[in-house]
């Protein structure tokens, strides 16, 4: 059964000046639930904003997009993040301009819980906790800031803010593009096994042709 559908699915980015960027145009794919589809291409081809797009970070500019068998909106509003996101997330490729410097691990990780509801401040504080040392870091690091940390922990950091709130889909946008190479297999493995472990579907973007092969169940090329 297919999580995800795409239809032509399209973004352009107004330039100015009458020039349009047509950033993705007409992508059709779909993503059976729980497989990895690795999403490959040249830089600048598209796959982020594809990506982005596809969980609403961008609006469309056409095409059609499902999820669950549900059409998702055009241009998401507050309350569709707030749906969506329970079930969506996103892991991004530089792992330190996504996390806010201001904010401490816990704050960063359990933002998404706190947002949601229904959980005292000392339970967020066990679910933090208990994620951190699930990807491999110390529950003692929950006061710290990201600066405090090497690239392959910010993006630790960022796959737990992604994976507390238990979503069902996870779009990783090259998430090892910024990591050393004695990292990356890492980062992939812990990926895997919380693909196993969770239940996952995954689209991991890349453009390292066979690090996708090895992670993905399928690849698709734009």
């Amino acid at each position: 059964m297919a999580l995800v559908e795409t239809d032509n699915l399209s973004k352009h980015f107004d330039l100015g000046g009458g020039q349009t960027l047509h950033a993705v145009d007409g992508v059709s794919l779909t993503i059976e639930e729980n497989e990895i589809l690795g999403l490959v291409g040249e830089s600048g081809s598209g796959k982020s904003t594809f990506g982005k797009t596809l969980i609403g970070l961008h609006p469309r500019s056409g095409g059609g997009a499902r999820y669950a068998g549900n059409p998702l909106p055009a241009q998401f509003a507050p309350a569709d993040h707030l749906r969506y996101s329970r079930e969506m997330q996103m892991i991004f490729q530089d792992p330190y301009s996504s996390l806010n410097p201001r904010m401490t691990v816990l704050d960063i990780v359990g933002e998404g819980l706190a947002l949601r509801g229904g959980l005292s401040r000392a339970e967020i504080r066990d679910t933090v906790a208990g994620w951190l040392s699930r990807v491999g870091l110390h529950p003692d690091h929950m006061s710290r800031y990201p600066h405090e940390f090497s690239g392959g922990q910010r993006q630790r950091i960022g796959i737990a803010r992604a994976m507390i709130i238990s979503p069902r889909f996870v779009v990783c946008d090259e998430p090892i593009s910024a990591l050393d190479v004695s990292v990356q297999a890492q980062v992939v493995n812990l990926l895997d096994e919380l693909k196993e472990s969770l239940g996952l579907t995954l689209l991991f973007i890349a453009h390292d042709l066979s690090m996708v092969r090895y992670v993905s169940s399928r690849m698709a090329v734009m």
